[in-house]
Formats: structure tokens, sequence, C-alpha cells
């Protein structure tokens, strides 16, 4: 595995500008997922996988009926390797704890959309 200050694939760096925007970026935060992808996310408190775009977008919806005020996503540090890429990043709000939070993005992609995403928290 390979650290780098790469520049993000198109599907990734838009995935984050998304995740941002959120409630209004829906549409474009669904085509960027292949309708068969997988889903592993913990912020419902436990680890949960959701299959496929619909259900995958259903949980998101979820997130932004209840926005983290003023937040914003740094990216920090990129790897590769696998046919993988993993980004480590940082989510700022007033509403964390310490007005901050971070994990690592886990990404396998085709055809130029995302296939699987697991998310952890650090």
């Amino acid at each position: 595995m390979s650290t780098s200050d790469q520049t993000l694939p198109a599907e990734i760096s838009n995935f984050f500008l998304a995740m941002q925007a959120g409630k209004p970026a829906r549409e474009r935060m669904a085509a960027l997922f292949a309708e068969d992808a997988v889903y592993v996310e913990p912020f419902s408190g436990s680890e949960q996988t959701h299959e496929g775009r619909d259900a995958i977008i259903g949980t998101m919806a979820q997130g932004w009926e209840q926005p983290l005020p003023e937040m914003s996503i740094a990216i920090d540090r990129v790897e590769t390797g696998g046919g993988r890429v993993s980004v480590a990043w940082t989510c700022y709000s007033p509403a964390l704890p310490g007005g901050r939070g971070s994990g690592v993005n886990e990404f396998e992609l085709a055809g130029g959309q995302i296939t699987r995403l697991v998310t952890r928290f650090t």
C-alpha cells in the first residue's frame, strides 16, 4: 500500500462534495453508487451493512434529516493499493465532541461508480 497526496478519483472527490452538501445533493450522491453497491457504516452506533443503491441512499437520507451544523470535511491522507482507495478524513462541526471527528473511508470502484464503501471511525 502506498501513501500519496495524489488527486482523488472523481467518484471519491464527488462523494465528499455531496456529503458536505447533504440533502440537496441526494441525486448526485445516488449516481455515484453502483446499483448493487455495498455500504458498511458505524453511524447508528454499531456497524451496519446496506446492500444496493436504494438502501444506501435511504440510510444517508436519515442523516440528512438532522444535519450537522457548519459541517466541513477535510481529506487528511489518501492510500491506494489492492484495488482500493483509502481516505482518512476529519469532519468539523460544533455539534461534534471537541468540534471534530475522524475516520477512514475505504472505497472500491468499477465502471466510474462506487461498488463498496466501508466507513470506520478512528
